[in-house]
């Protein structure tokens, strides 16, 4: 019989150096944050303004942070132990609240929007300090200073759900802007000290696992809108094109994240010096314009889809060239911060795409999703072929 308390047990088991593996209701829970990606897109599609995309930026940044924070629990906390499990269940709960309210989170469902997200961030990090206190007084003191500042942040959500127009702007800025810093503040709390990137002792695995199944829900976002618009429109040339451009797109960038970058990344995350820096800077941050460029290009190629002849307008040209540079970018930064240099193959292909949207308006949507596709295609063939030797390497390691 186990001499561990009933709450101990609740942590994930790191002996012998095992992998935590990620659990079945990882997965039932992201079920939830499919939903959000789908409402932040249609939602963007339906507000191609300025505005609109500056929400739906804002709100894509929310919806990872609270992804994300669960990643970093799960990575602790073992899901397939009864109360964590209804932990999980109570987060998708909430998560669905929030994600419904996307549409209108600057209108009158602003309140819903913050309750569920400051019930999820609050709430979760909560459950951590119970689950660790007295038998891991460092998680737990830890996850205090994370409480304390969620909590913070929270009455900012709260106070801008209640409130209007500008004021809703800026008081929903200084929560997530509190919530942005406090990694890099190390949750600094006056009387408690400062967190440690030595105490994150995360799981590289696990952790890179996740976040590669949340750039899967993405791109299944972006394979959704294709194959849902192509349905509905007559099956002739220009659409067939439009049609293929998108898919080739989207297998190219699930190429360029996936083919070798991502296994070596993991292989070099497990053996970093500070696993806890690497997790923050590469997983956390690095992957947002990932993401955002993912989501911004399925809307574009749903625009080029439903309109594949005459001139591109801006909303077009932005999202396809946009998107596109927003994901090479982020995929750069990561493999930068993994390899120590940025691959000349992104860099050349952020100047392509930069070029490409100077000229796009000349250009017929149906061109302009061709273009966009033929560079992030060649830029993952460059990459394929330039890493041969990490492939041998990254193959040999799984033989």
């Amino acid at each position: 019989m186990s001499s561990l308390s009933p709450r101990a047990r609740l942590l994930r088991s790191r002996a012998d150096g095992a992998h935590g593996k990620v659990e079945f209701v990882e997965l039932f829970f992201d079920l939830v944050f499919v939903f959000a990606i789908t409402q932040l897109s249609h939602g963007l599609l339906h507000h191609l303004t300025f505005g609109g995309a500056l929400q739906t930026v804002f709100l894509l940044l929310a919806t990872w942070w609270v992804w994300m924070y669960t990643t970093w629990v799960t990575n602790w906390l073992d899901p397939a132990r009864i109360p964590v499990r209804f932990m999980m269940f109570a987060l998708m709960f909430a998560g669905l609240v929030m994600s419904a309210s996307i549409p209108k989170a600057f209108e009158d469902r602003g309140l819903f929007f913050a309750l569920a997200y400051v019930a999820m961030q609050v709430g979760r990090s909560a459950f951590v300090v119970w689950c660790t206190r007295g038998h891991a007084p460092v998680r737990a003191e830890n996850f205090t200073r994370i409480t304390i500042w969620l909590a913070t942040a929270g009455l900012f959500w709260i106070a801008g759900g209640l409130a209007e127009g500008s004021a809703r702007w800026a008081l929903w800025l200084v929560a997530l802007g509190i919530e942005y810093a406090g990694p890099w503040a190390y949750f600094r709390v006056p009387g408690m000290g400062a967190s440690r990137l030595d105490d994150w002792d995360v799981d590289a695995h696990h952790m890179a696992e996740r976040c590669g199944l949340f750039v899967i829900i993405a791109l299944g976002e972006s394979v959704l809108v294709t194959g849902a618009t192509f349905a509905d429109l007559e099956w002739t040339g220009a659409y067939v094109s439009a049609f293929v451009a998108a898919f080739v797109g989207t297998i190219a960038m699930w190429w360029l994240y996936f083919s070798i970058g991502q296994g070596v990344a993991t292989q070099r995350f497990a053996a970093a010096s500070s696993v806890g820096s690497m997790a923050r800077l590469a997983y956390t941050y690095f992957h947002i314009p990932i993401v955002a460029g993912i989501v911004f290009v399925a809307v574009g190629d749903e625009l080029v889809l439903a309109h594949p002849k005459g001139h591109a307008d801006l909303a077009t040209i932005l999202s396809v060239t946009g998107g596109a540079a927003l994901y090479v970018a982020g995929t750069m930064l990561f493999k930068w911060s993994f390899f120590g240099r940025p691959p000349l193959s992104h860099l050349i292909a952020l100047g392509a795409l930069l070029l490409t949207g100077v000229l796009a308006s000349a250009l017929s949507p149906i061109a302009l999703g061709w273009i966009v596709t033929v560079i992030i295609v060649v830029t993952a063939l460059w990459e394929h072929a330039s890493l041969k030797s990490l492939r041998e390497d990254h193959a040999a390691a799984h033989h």
